[in-house]
Order: C-alpha cells, then structure tokens, then sequence
C-alpha cells in the first residue's frame, strides 16, 4: 500500500510524529510504500486525519 502526508506535521503530537517518521513521512507530499499487516494498519490509525492510503 502507498501512503502519502497530506497535513504537515507542525503542531502534532510527538507520538503523531514519530509514527509519521517510523513510516518514513517527513514532509507534506512524501509517499512510502508499507506492507499491509496488523502494525502498519495501526499506524496509519494513529495518524488518519494527516495522511491518504492507496493500494
């Protein structure tokens, strides 16, 4: 799956930001490719409303 910073990070959360970072989003329009499984599903949860998933 492919997923992309659509908000910046400015003014998040510290935890919000270091599951962007562990996902590999640094800045507003990265993209990264993660696998589909139970942690990156839970990652992306976390972070929602600042990023969009695409298969």
């Amino acid at each position: 799956m492919t997923i992309t910073l659509k908000k910046s990070l400015i003014g998040c959360k510290k935890d919000q930001i270091a599951t962007a970072r562990s996902l590999g989003l640094k800045k507003v329009g990265d993209k990264a490719e993660q696998p589909d499984n139970a942690p990156t599903q839970g990652k992306i949860k976390k972070i929602r409303h600042l990023v969009e998933v695409s298969e």
